[in-house]
């Protein structure tokens, strides 16, 4: 994902005299992330050395006017509770990497908002027992929430040795395909042209980028799947792909079934697909290097005519120029599996998680509860430009979701309403959070593509790994 604009950075710089002692309110945000999405963002509000201020780490948005919402969200809040929040944003990339260090440092926040990190941390932290229980500001509106959010925060605690909610699901996401419609249309091309069937579909865009190529002399890459070993966007398509050929690495109970032949050839022959696509050239070979914004930055740049994204962030992104994003930029749901049956689509449920070690559990569950109230995450998410959708059941009532003269917004809800979806292996065990977090899948794509070794080889070593590291967790 990336960042897709800036603005100017506004507000008072802090005071850095060693004299002052307590630091002043930053109004507005003080670094803005770069679309290389390697520096973080920072926006601190009310920072003061009260020990009674409740500190707040967010993944930023991607918009200003996100960031905005919850800046309000905030603040009112602090009107209505008479206490104070330190918000502070980082990027995805910046705020996993941050937790992790402070996870063995020690200064970690009250909360965090983790979104495209939550996956290979959340269920690891519950199981340390390093977060809070947080049942009783779920329970009162557990019948509201969707059975698949309720599902992705509850975890179990090896510490306590129990089952409980230690998250707060605040809203979803699932992936989907962009390209660029307006693009096609120069070869003739329109919605209704691409195929529904698994095999036509991926070759379509290849054709593509050779017609492209011949009859318009455009020169662009057809499909913008990311390969690196950095990206979480890599392991995400992977993981689609294999659910795609009902390829099960863990059974019903989280069981990992690794040594099944067919999981074996499973994975092979999707090795095979993304090394024989890539030597046609179909693939950017950027694409190996990308980090988590990257396959945003290169397809609002017109680099790649397609890409998988787990978030409508880039529709988001051009959400200001109404040409773009109703006539231009497509979103696509993903085509039939290849045995002809629907998609099931793996869904990513963010979260907000409390230390267990929070000194301020009373004032956090506060905010966690008024957060969670369908006005407050109505308003806040679609300020976002409806780029997650909602978890609420309530909240699928807003017109907003569904208003079928928003192309993106409504196709995103309809996935949600219609298709089936599931988790990510990491709420079903979490041992596999550490085959996210190594991206495994990502490192066998290197293996292939970089190091040219076999597509046998790759998923043997890859095999080998997910087994050491479920090993290590016994």
């Amino acid at each position: 994902m990336s960042c897709v604009r800036s603005k100017k950075t506004l507000g008072s710089e802090r005071n850095k005299s060693k004299n002052r002692l307590t630091a002043i309110v930053l109004p507005f945000l003080l670094t803005l992330v770069s679309c290389s999405g390697t520096e973080k963002r920072i926006y601190e509000q009310n920072v003061t050395a009260d020990t009674d201020t409740l500190e707040i780490w967010w993944d930023k948005g991607f918009t200003l006017e996100e960031d905005e919402a919850l800046q309000k969200l905030v603040k009112d809040w602090e009107k209505q509770s008479g206490k104070t929040i330190k918000l502070s944003f980082y990027t995805t990339d910046e705020l996993s990497q941050k937790v992790e260090r402070e996870l063995k440092a020690g200064e970690l926040p009250d909360i965090i908002a983790m979104f495209k990190s939550e996956k290979s941390l959340t269920s690891r932290l519950a199981w340390d027992g390093k977060l809070a229980d947080v049942s009783d500001v779920i329970l009162p509106n557990q019948k509201n929430y969707e059975e698949l959010a309720l599902k992705s925060v509850n975890f179990y605690n090896n510490v306590e040795k129990k089952r409980s909610y230690y998250a707060l699901p605040i809203h979803q996401a699932t992936i989907h395909v962009y390209y660029w419609k307006g693009v096609l249309n120069k070869i003739g091309y329109k919605e209704k042209d691409i195929p529904k069937d698994w095999e036509n579909f991926w070759n379509f865009w290849g054709k593509a980028q050779n017609e492209l190529k011949t009859k318009e002399n455009i020169n662009i890459y057809g499909l913008g799947l990311p390969l690196s070993v950095e990206a979480g966007d890599t392991y995400q398509t992977f993981e689609q792909l294999l659910e795609a050929y009902d390829i099960k690495i863990l059974d019903d109970k989280g069981q990992l079934q690794i040594d099944n032949p067919q999981v074996r050839q499973g994975i092979i022959k999707i090795l095979t697909w993304y090394s024989q696509t890539y030597q046609k050239g179909y693939f950017s070979p950027q694409a190996l290097h990308w980090l988590n914004p990257d396959n945003n930055r290169s397809m609002l740049n017109r680099e790649v005519l397609m890409t998988t994204n787990d978030t409508l962030s880039i529709a988001t992104a051009v959400r200001t120029d109404q040409e773009t994003y109703q006539n231009k930029l497509g979103l696509l749901e993903l085509p039939n599996k290849p045995n002809g049956q629907p998609m099931r689509y793996l869904a990513t449920v963010q979260q907000v998680i409390l230390f267990a070690d929070s000194e301020h559990q009373k004032e956090a569950k506060n905010f966690l509860s008024y957060l969670i109230e369908p006005e407050t995450i109505d308003t806040y998410l679609k300020a976002s430009g409806g780029r997650h959708s909602p978890v609420l059941k309530s909240v699928w009532k807003d017109p907003f979701w569904t208003n079928p003269k928003d192309p993106h917004v409504s196709r995103a809800s309809h996935t949600f309403k219609t298709q089936p979806t599931r988790l990510f292996y990491t709420f079903d065990n979490p041992a596999y959070s550490m085959v996210l977090k190594e991206n495994v899948w990502g490192k066998a794509l290197s293996r292939v593509i970089v190091e040219k070794v076999p597509p046998e080889q790759a998923a043997d070593e890859a095999i080998v790994r997910i087994k050491e590291i479920f090993e290590e967790w016994q």
